[in-house]
């Protein structure tokens, strides 16, 4: 007796003996975000380098000169914050810089800072929460989050309030979206490397704590600043120093220029290091270790005098920058206080090419300069901006500088 009637006969469209055609799954609606296109620009690079092109590359914000790994010791897994020895070191880090207290065990290392973002946005914020950051600013917030179902509240930031966020811009957007539970600082900031002084993340705080919002300060460009001569905070203001619920994330990756190590840290209020410990013990079990053992010669006394010298080369490519706006003859340009971005508008040359990314690509291609379209940072005015990386380091910007000139003036 036959066995291929009912639900399991066979269809008439395929005989005995063929694979059944199967129509292919969708990946998850969560999934549905934006690519970096930074990272994409970067393969782009790559591939034209590869090509036997001489490509001048202000792209990605990574420094060139980084450490040697040494010789590392094998290692298996460690705590799933971090080794003890680590977390020491970064809050001694805290002491040294910021002169704050803290306790090791608030410290969870991670597997870069988009790591602790993962696990912080996780610890800190149900699906259908709202929390808000400033436009322009750094995609992978807005994506992550969204790929978490918070709602992201963007604030369109302008010179007017040097790109960030204000009490009232904050309170306006309550008055639309409705309350808020958490708020993104960024000091420096990237793309637009703007900073806020004291007054201003004190003006933040107080109505962040009358509203029950919480803070996560990124601080990853922190220590790469351009302050002028007897600065009150000269490396930046950490926002542990005036809210203890904050949440701190910070990182190897730019001031020690560790960004293939992959390692960062989040300084944690009481209520999250459980969570965060059981989330990341099932993600990623421990960061990576070898990365943490090279991690421990970042805080000697030679390297961050090393460091120093290195943040003063930035100095000098931003000020070729500076030095070079009137050729450039953009628009209006955010001011570069930290990091190393310049962020502007490109004025008279949307002109001649339909948007951002238009521009972008005809320098590449015609200049053999890499820049990045200002449309990953902002989602509704960045297709006329672009953000130029000053991480290269002078001779680089120098010769971007030039090629960029010349390829404006035809």
């Amino acid at each position: 007796m036959s066995t291929l009637g009912g639900p399991f006969k066979t269809p008439p469209s395929r005989r005995l003996g063929e694979a059944p055609s199967i129509a292919p799954l969708a990946a998850s609606l969560r999934s549905r975000i934006p690519a970096f296109e930074v990272m994409q620009i970067t393969d782009e690079v790559a591939r034209r380098r590869a090509d036997g092109h001489d490509v001048v590359s202000l792209c990605a914000g990574e420094p060139s000169a980084r450490p040697a790994p040494g010789t590392l010791t094998p290692a298996g897994y460690t705590g799933p914050l971090g080794t003890t020895p680590l977390r020491e070191a970064i809050a001694q880090h805290y002491r040294n810089w910021y002169n704050v207290e803290l306790d090791p065990g608030s410290v969870a290392v991670t597997t870069g800072s988009s790591g602790a973002f993962q696990l912080v946005f996780l610890a800190a914020f149900d699906p259908g929460a709202r929390v808000a950051l400033a436009s322009p600013g750094y995609p992978a917030y807005r994506n992550i989050l969204t790929a978490l179902g918070v709602q992201v509240i963007e604030i369109p930031t302008g010179p007017e309030t040097r790109y960030q966020p204000t009490p009232e811009l904050l309170s306006a957007a309550v008055a639309e979206h409705g309350p808020l539970a958490g708020l993104i600082l960024a000091s420096p900031a990237n793309p637009t490397g703007t900073m806020l002084d004291r007054a201003s993340i004190s003006a933040l705080v107080t109505w962040c704590v009358a509203n029950k919002v919480r803070i996560i300060s990124d601080e990853i460009y922190h220590g790469i600043t351009f302050p002028e001569p007897g600065a009150m905070d000269p490396r930046g203001v950490t926002l542990r120093e005036l809210d203890p619920e904050a949440v701190v994330i910070n990182s190897f990756s730019k001031y020690w220029g560790m960004t293939g190590w992959r390692l960062g840290w989040a300084i944690l209020p009481p209520a999250l290091i459980g969570p965060v410990e059981a989330l990341a013990s099932n993600f990623a079990l421990s960061p990576p270790a070898p990365a943490q053992e090279l991690a421990m010669r970042a805080f000697t006394e030679e390297n961050y005098a090393e460091r120093d010298e290195i943040v003063g080369g930035f100095a000098r490519a931003r000020a070729l920058i500076l030095d070079a706006e009137s050729e450039l003859g953009w628009g209006t340009a955010a001011p570069s206080d930290g990091a190393f971005y310049y962020y502007s508008e490109l004025g008279p040359q949307l002109e001649r090419y339909a948007d951002s990314s238009a521009y972008a690509r005809a320098l590449l291609e015609g200049a053999d300069v890499a820049v990045v379209p200002g449309t990953d940072f902002d989602t509704v005015a960045g297709h006329r901006a672009v953000r130029l990386s000053y991480a290269a380091g002078e001779a680089a910007v120098a010769e971007a500088l030039d090629r960029i000139i010349r390829f404006q003036r035809g």
